[in-house]
């Protein structure tokens, strides 16, 4: 038995963005003061975990995140994995206004080569399965973006992978009805079977007075 296997996936901290504009995977979007407050207190949560691995999303704003992290873990390092990047959208650069126009929704009447809710999904699990067989019984964080995590978490509960669903989320632990800055939502496996769906536990971070 290889005991119990969990997946911690972080979102990023706030992200400094003063045109207010969807930043998808547009370079350059590092994070805000407060969203590195917010790196240093979810840091300071996995402290004393016994992490063996951390990955990034590519983006600045995950590397950022995962490396003040790592700063209290320096025996590792991040890895960084396409598999849990961004989701691909044609709306990069668009303006906040335009993406609350489409309630945030990236994903109805867009096309190939664009990404749908299920290959985000799809991709996720790629690395989670790679996780798996790598780390058998440790504990492993990876830091992503929001609709990553959120279309992890429908699925760990049954729920269809859609953008509608996200509304569910609420339903499943989540106060703010989406994941959170700098939120961690572990997937936890007690079994090596690969069609296991995982517990899933969500804890969102005070970064009040951090440093």
């Amino acid at each position: 038995m290889a005991g119990v296997t969990s997946i911690s996936f972080v979102r990023h901290g706030h992200v400094h963005n003063p045109e207010e504009v969807y930043y998808g995977r547009l370079p350059g979007f590092g994070l805000s003061e407060h969203g590195r407050r917010e790196a240093h207190a979810v840091a300071e949560v996995l402290h004393d975990e016994a992490i063996g691995a951390i990955y990034s999303s590519p983006m600045q704003r995950a590397l950022e995140t995962a490396e003040i992290i790592r700063e209290l873990h320096p025996g590792l390092s991040v890895r960084i994995s396409e598999l849990i990047n961004e989701v691909f959208s044609p709306f990069d650069g668009c303006s906040r206004s335009e993406l609350l126009a489409l309630n945030w929704n990236l994903y109805d009447g867009v096309d190939p080569p664009y990404e749908q809710p299920i290959d985000v999904l799809q991709r996720t699990r790629r690395l989670v399965s790679h996780v798996r067989r790598k780390y058998p019984g440790q504990q492993v964080v990876a830091v992503t973006h929001g609709d990553v995590i959120a279309f992890m978490i429908l699925w760990a509960n049954g729920t269809p992978i859609t953008a509608a669903h996200k509304e569910a989320l609420r339903e499943m632990g989540l106060p703010n009805g989406y994941p959170a800055p700098a939120s961690i939502s572990t997937f936890v496996y007690q079994t090596t079977a690969q069609d296991e769906l995982p517990a899933f536990e969500y804890t969102q971070i005070d970064a009040t007075g951090a440093g």
